[in-house]
């Protein structure tokens, strides 16, 4: 129930983190997209002008939007919401929308916009899985009732972006799914089970596609195909290694001279760590750190249960993001091809981010008073 004293105001130490964040991500993203954007267009600056009037702008302007529209309108509108993302990513496989690049069929275009409907979903699954908790309440336990309609739409949507295929998105959708349901207080029997049968089918896509299995082998033995499959977590730590305690110097990276990959994307905290060194490295922990704390911090004071899932959601993937990011980069979790939030390449990201911490921003502004 609403405090009757509710705040007028956002969250001023949520929108300081995360303006810090994408400040922080322009900075480097500029540097480390300079080679890249000069080979592909000729100039230094094309990808991260993208970046900013894509990403950043129309991002910073979908925040300040939604930061002043009454979350639980995404309630009612729910199923039309999950319906658009469903169309979306069956239009990313279909001739004459979709839009291919490394092999993977994960955007729609039309004319010359682009978008990819995975990042949608992640919001989407959110808001269905916050909506389905708080109306199940005790019956949540349910195992027909409760838990089974919840995994099988989140199930649908999950192979759906397997099949694009980004499995690194999947898991993402998946853990911030199992993380949700753990908060709503799902019965630790049921969380066991889920656990298991994650790890089983997490097993079996790996078992399905034989390069997933070579990440695996090249996170164990980073040395067992340095030409192959293991050069870009080579590549990566002798980056991150090189950088040392402060760095080359911003603009200064070796790797990302085309001998690191995705060094716009996925690879961008390593050429980060190379510039700019382990302290800085530390103050982007830090951030992110910050962040998913303040994030959580508003979550526990939302107004109601509904809004303290969306806010716990919506910190969950994109902290979750972050850690899978950082930790592929330092070889302590396999590669996945996730991309660093606020810093890697990709306007969708970017824009689809920063409008999930506007929803953040107004269920803080609504939540009850410090």
């Amino acid at each position: 129930m609403k405090n009757s004293k509710s705040k007028t105001k956002i969250d001023y130490w949520f929108l300081a983190i995360t303006l810090a964040l994408l400040a922080f991500g322009l900075i480097v993203l500029y540097s480390a997209s300079t080679v890249q954007s000069y080979n592909d267009f000729g100039n230094t600056t094309h990808l991260i002008i993208h970046q900013l009037l894509y990403g950043a702008v129309l991002g910073l302007i979908g925040m300040v939007i939604l930061a002043n529209i009454d979350y639980h309108v995404w309630r009612k509108l729910l199923p039309g919401i999950l319906l658009l993302s469903f169309i979306l990513l069956i239009l990313a496989k279909v001739p004459g929308f979709s839009y291919a690049a490394n092999g993977a069929s994960r955007w729609i275009h039309f004319g010359p916009v682009q978008f990819q409907p995975s990042e949608l979903v992640k919001v989407a699954i959110v808001f269905y899985i916050a909506a389905w908790v708080d109306k199940k309440g005790r019956s949540l336990n349910d195992f027909y009732l409760g838990i089974l309609p919840a995994f099988l739409i989140i199930g649908l949507f999950a192979v759906l972006i397997l099949m694009q295929p980004d499995f690194g998105t999947m898991l993402v959708l998946l853990v911030t799914a199992v993380l949700m349901l753990f908060i709503a207080g799902i019965d630790w029997k049921y969380f066991f089970w889920t656990l298991v049968c994650g790890a089983v089918a997490l097993f079996a896509f790996i078992k399905i596609e034989p390069y997933r299995a070579q990440r695996i082998t090249s996170f164990f033995n980073p040395a067992s195909d340095p030409q192959g499959i293991s050069y870009q977590i080579n590549q990566a730590l002798i980056a991150i290694g090189s950088g040392r305690w402060f760095g080359y110097g911003y603009g200064m990276s070796r790797q990302k001279y085309n001998y690191l990959p995705e060094s716009t994307s996925d690879s961008v905290f390593a050429v980060l760590s190379e510039e700019l060194g382990f302290i800085r490295e530390l103050l982007v922990l830090g951030l992110f750190t910050a962040f998913a704390l303040r994030g959580f911090y508003i979550a526990k004071h939302a107004p109601d249960f509904f809004g303290k899932m969306v806010a716990a959601g919506i910190v969950t993937f994109i902290t979750v993001q972050a850690l899978i990011n950082i930790g592929a980069m330092v070889n302590i979790l396999p590669l996945t091809g996730i991309p660093l939030p606020f810093f890697s390449y990709g306007s969708t990201s970017l824009l689809i981010t920063l409008c999930s911490v506007g929803i953040v921003l107004n269920i803080s502004k609504q939540g009850a008073v410090n």
